[in-house]
């Protein structure tokens, strides 16, 4: 499962913060950075290899 989705789902309210770590197999001192990072832009992967396409 996308881990996007599944920390939207706790900041949504859908899942307790427990949930949350278990889905994602981490422990909670480890989800607590994750829930707190800002979210990454979903195409940060695809814009990247255009521009290494396009000058390379």
């Amino acid at each position: 499962m996308d881990k996007r989705k599944v920390i939207m789902a706790y900041r949504r309210g859908f899942i307790t913060i427990q949930e949350c770590a278990q889905i994602l197999g981490v422990d909670s001192l480890q989800i607590m950075g994750l829930v707190d990072d800002p979210e990454p832009e979903p195409n940060n992967k695809s814009r990247t290899a255009k521009k290494h396409s396009v000058n390379g």
